[in-house]
């Protein structure tokens, strides 16, 4: 055996080593090594006339490349990644384990069609007898998820009804009908391109990065929330140190300022299946532009407009999610979103016109105008959406401001609900008017339709509660504190149009990713108490 021969033997079992016992960095210098060495004896063949020498090499170097792809996709260096499979592919055409690398990186990078490619090659390849259940298992999984990014059809409904146990599910990439542009509210905005239908998905991502903590007391929750802030820009800091394309990604956020000069991103930006431009290993981080657009675009998972399902839902989570970042806020809402594992599915809450700006509540909407005008400002702007504009002009009204100092200061809830809704006969509130005011003063009617002793007392002289909750739902989309009073009434008095109006203010809160047993079961509408 030559010196070089047995150099390269060393090289392939230390590295072997390393990568059995997850040592990734070190395996991969040594793997380069071998990379190195295997290409030089490959180039100088004229001292190595030998052929089988020769494919000895070739094998050494391409198992090479596929080990050093393992290395890097274990720390998520994708494209370093890829580009070592291709090498090995190269070599040899039809190597089991890099189809099988390759296919999982580009499954992590969501090309799912890509994915499904590297699969089929590998299940026909004869190397992969003894591995073809896990194959096919990468197939199926590749199948469903291709299928879930081109078509939406996503169904939670199993993990629901089985209490959410077992692993957090794996969702596809998916963008609805939908596109960035110049907002009328600020800066840009996501507006439907096409009519969306109340609990009609809109789009799904899996966070850049997320952190999560269960928060304790006051002073203790405000400890957890920095060392939580600080975490998490630690990660965002790695997954744009990592890949050039997130970091490209976050860079077109928002970081606060000149919003009306801010670019138009074009929709294929966003797409899986765009090819990673490689890393930004060593470029310089502009970390101060990235804390501000951190601060303008993280959410948290308790925010009002969100709903947290599964085992996140006991913890506080903030997370970077590029798309929905681009979704404003307003008062008078039309989608929502949901919270599962690192996910994040929108979907509309009710029934959005094309053209139409996608929007969210930021904070607490089923509020009066003053409270709300705090809030927003809380948030660094002032919120002038058609529900905000036509309660200040309503709101002038000096007998509107006593009812609301009146429930601040106890009063009985039914005699304001009555003296609001006479307030709006005589003031000529119609329409959308009548909803975008019984949402402001949505508790009131709440504890009102929540109380036997009101509903005696006022019952016959203000709305059913079935009207007021349509009026509301026509102006904010559903809710859960809708959902609530609804699902309650419909345990007192049951009925058929009760259910139906139940479940449709729950696709319109849950979207129709949840059908309907599990649906059943998230409003804890006894399945069998009425035989519905």
């Amino acid at each position: 055996m030559s010196g070089a021969e047995e150099q390269m033997q060393q090289l392939r079992s230390k590295a072997t080593e390393l990568l059995l016992r997850e040592e990734w960095r070190d395996s991969i210098q040594l793997y380069s090594e071998l990379i190195d060495l295997c290409q030089s004896q490959i180039s100088n063949t004229h001292q190595h006339s030998d052929p089988d020498h020769l494919s000895k090499v070739h094998k050494s170097l391409c198992v090479a490349f596929s080990n050093r792809a393992e290395a890097r996709s274990k720390l998520q260096h994708f494209t370093q990644a890829l580009n070592d499979c291709d090498q090995a592919l190269q070599i040899e055409a039809t190597h089991f384990k890099t189809l099988i690398c390759k296919g999982k990186i580009l499954l992590c990078l969501n090309r799912y069609f890509n994915a499904l490619d590297c699969f089929k090659a590998a299940l026909f390849d004869p190397q992969g007898n003894g591995n073809l259940d896990i194959v096919n298992q990468y197939l199926e999984k590749c199948k469903k998820l291709e299928f879930q990014s081109r078509t939406g059809s996503f169904d939670l409904s199993d993990w629901v009804l089985n209490g959410f146990r077992g692993k957090p599910l794996e969702l596809a990439e998916y963008i609805g009908p939908v596109k960035v542009n110049k907002s009328e509210i600020s800066g840009r905005g996501l507006f439907a391109t096409k009519n969306i239908d109340a609990g009609t998905l809109v789009l799904v991502t899996k966070a850049i990065a997320i952190e999560r903590g269960i928060l304790g007391g006051q002073d203790s929750a405000e400890n957890a929330q920095l060392v939580m802030w600080k975490n998490f820009i630690d990660k965002v800091k790695e997954a744009v140190t990592r890949c050039q394309r997130t970091q490209l990604l976050i860079d077109m956020l928002s970081t606060g300022e000149n919003e009306a000069g801010l670019e138009v991103p074009d929709m294929s930006i966003f797409r899986p299946e765009i090819e990673e431009n490689g890393c930004s290993n060593d470029q310089k981080l502009d970390m101060d532009k990235i804390l501000s657009i951190l601060d303008v675009n993280s959410l948290v998972e308790e925010a009002v407009s969100a709903k947290v399902l599964g085992k996140n839902s006991d913890f506080y989570g903030v997370g970077l999610w590029i798309l929905v970042s681009f979704i404003n806020h307003s008062c008078n809402p039309n989608a929502r979103r949901l919270h599962v594992g690192d996910y994040v599915i929108v979907h509309a809450s009710r029934d959005v016109k094309a053209g139409e700006e996608i929007t969210f509540m930021y904070f607490d909407a089923l509020s009066p105008l003053e409270k709300r005008v705090e809030m927003s400002l809380s948030w660094g702007f002032n919120c002038r959406c058609s529900r905000c504009k036509f309660e200040e002009a309503v709101c002038s009204k000096q007998e509107l401001r006593e009812i609301e100092m009146g429930l601040e200061k106890g009063v009985d809830v039914g005699g304001a609900v009555y003296r609001l809704e006479e307030g709006m006969k005589r003031w000529a509130v119609r329409g959308k008017g009548k909803g975008y005011l019984r949402a402001s003063f949505w508790a009131a009617y709440a504890e009102v339709y929540g109380s036997d002793r009101s509903m005696k007392r006022w019952g016959r002289r203000i709305p059913a509660m079935e009207a007021v909750v349509d009026s509301v739902v026509e102006v904010m989309g559903s809710d859960e504190r809708l959902l609530k009073v609804v699902v309650e009434g419909l345990k007192k008095s049951g009925g058929v149009v009760e259910f139906e109006r139940a479940m449709k203010l729950g696709r319109g809160f849950y979207g129709k990713v949840i059908k309907k047993q599990a649906l059943r079961t998230l409003l804890e509408i006894g399945i069998n108490d009425k035989g519905y």
